[in-house]
């Protein structure tokens, strides 16, 4: 009798979190409404080559899953009381890295990649993957090889072109 209750117990725990986890991977954008994102969140530049080459990125698309060697450019804050802050970086390892700090806060790729994260004070706080907007204002990859844009955050907190 326990055995055929260990095994019952097994099944459903086993049907419980595969129903959970499917439910989680649950895109946050269909693909024609991601497409309008993507145009949504271009940078305003006269700039063609980075109007073409920098590319919005939504968490969905799991960018930082593998290694592409392209720069990345990061908006975020530690809380709500902070100014927005940019930070540019290239993927080119899947390992958990530093890429930024402010006072107690740190954002970080994860360590096995896939996620970014800002942690506070060694635990992690906020992940980009759930964010809404609250802390992550935005993810834009430079989808060339050379000559990444100087990108910084207006008064506003608006991403531009160093310049313009």
């Amino acid at each position: 009798m326990k055995k055929l209750l260990s095994i019952l117990g097994a099944i459903t725990l086993v049907g419980t979190s595969t129903t959970s986890l499917v439910a989680c991977n649950k895109p946050q954008y269909s693909e024609d409404e991601l497409k309008k994102e993507k145009e949504k969140h271009k940078i305003d530049t006269k700039d063609q080559t980075i109007k073409n080459n920098l590319e919005w990125m939504a968490s969905q698309e799991k960018p930082f899953n593998k290694i592409d060697n392209k720069y990345y450019y990061v908006v975020w804050r530690g809380d709500k009381s902070n100014d927005w802050k940019i930070v540019k970086f290239k993927n080119f390892e899947l390992k958990e890295k530093v890429l930024d700090n402010y006072d107690k806060y740190e954002l970080k790729t994860s360590h096995f990649g896939g996620d970014l994260f800002i942690y506070k004070n060694g635990f992690v706080s906020y992940d980009w993957n759930k964010d809404n907007g609250t802390y992550f204002k935005s993810v834009y990859r430079w989808n060339l090889d050379a000559n990444e844009p100087d990108l910084i955050i207006d008064e506003n907190g608006n991403v531009k072109v160093k310049g313009e």
